[in-house]
């Protein structure tokens, strides 16, 4: 499953499929489960799905299924049917359900709420589905009461695993910590204080209330998302980051734009090549400097290389799962802290 530290809702392709993506184990099926049980329309989890619930009079099938109530429903009887949308388009669309989730016989849930999805289409690259890591009341770490949440996405060229730590503090002491800026359970994202980013050693034109959250319509901030590929900025941030990293690779072969990616180069024949430094600073006049393999990445098998950064099409500044590789990040959700710690997958 994809870990998705930006959205609640947690769901697998499930059969029967009316439009299911082709995943690399087997599909689960409900009807071979003594444990899963479908959530009715009236009960509270239905209801925590906000607008993305509708009322069905019967469980979806690969034929088409009635949808009574959306967008909040209106209390009528039936069963409860999710709708989960992401940034890029992707989605899943099945039948809310209760069920046991192991991840080992030491580690069992029982009556988690999850989806089902019998419609879904995306960039989920083989995955069963998506495991919702996010900060609202749906989401896995919420629903078993955890504490904290620990997790490290080795370099995208390892052979080694990432690892994924739920309901116990990371051991060790971060090496670098932040405030964790939350907004209750409204919304599923977890909040970061940055205070600005640097290029080349040299900080950005860009004043702390550029990363702050707006507490009026909880637009603006910047948030952990592993759902996330690459980095988004808000547009002026964005182009100055660019610029100076344009600045500072002035003797690199450029190459043309590469799909959402403005600033590539061809790469091809060269063994190494020098770039400046990007890192990310927090209060207390911490830096993170990201490795280099974090922000200028292979996009084709011809030598191609694109900063990985790219303008933001939401209210909010993201930090993605490219950037968040080889670092292991720890949410202690009980002193709403956030730490970085390099070199600890």
């Amino acid at each position: 499953m994809v870990l998705d530290t930006g959205s609640d809702v947690s769901w697998i392709q499930c059969l029967p499929c009316a439009n299911c993506y082709e995943q690399s184990d087997a599909v689960f099926d409900p009807s071979a489960s003594s444990s899963y049980t479908p959530l009715s329309c009236e009960s509270p989890r239905c209801r925590d799905l906000g607008y993305g619930y509708a009322c069905v009079n019967s469980t979806i099938s690969s034929s088409s299924a009635t949808t009574g109530s959306g967008g909040g429903g209106d209390g009528a009887e039936g069963s409860c049917l999710y709708e989960s949308w992401y940034g890029d388009n992707s989605f899943s669309i099945g039948d809310f359900a209760t069920e046991t989730v192991g991840f080992s016989r030491e580690a069992e849930f029982s009556g988690l709420s999850i989806g089902c999805g019998h419609d879904n289409e995306g960039l989920f690259y083989g995955s069963a589905g998506i495991l919702g890591l996010g900060a609202g009341s749906l989401s896995f770490v919420s629903q078993v009461s955890a504490r904290s949440l620990s997790y490290c996405l080795v370099d995208r060229d390892s052979i080694a695993a990432s690892t994924l730590r739920i309901g116990s503090r990371h051991g060790g002491r971060a090496e670098i910590t932040a405030p964790l800026i939350r907004n209750g359970t409204a919304i599923p994202y977890y909040y970061v204080e940055l205070t600005g980013i640097s290029v080349g050693g040299k900080m950005l034109d860009a004043p702390p209330s550029t990363f702050a959250v707006n507490v009026s319509n909880w637009g603006g901030g910047v948030i952990l998302d592993t759902g996330t590929v690459v980095t988004r900025l808000f547009g002026k941030v964005y182009a100055a980051l660019r610029d100076a990293f344009r600045a500072g690779t002035a003797a690199l072969p450029a190459a043309e734009a590469w799909s959402i990616f403005d600033t590539c180069y061809n790469l091809t024949g060269l063994e190494s090549v020098e770039v400046p430094t990007v890192a990310f600073h927090f209060p207390r006049g911490q830096e993170l400097q990201l490795p280099a393999k974090n922000y200028l990445i292979p996009v084709d098998d011809a030598g191609t290389h694109c900063l990985a950064f790219a303008p933001s099409s939401v209210p909010a500044n993201i930090i993605g799962s490219v950037q968040h590789q080889g670092i292991r990040v720890s949410i202690d959700l009980v002193r709403s802290r956030v730490g970085f710690t390099r070199r600890m997958c």
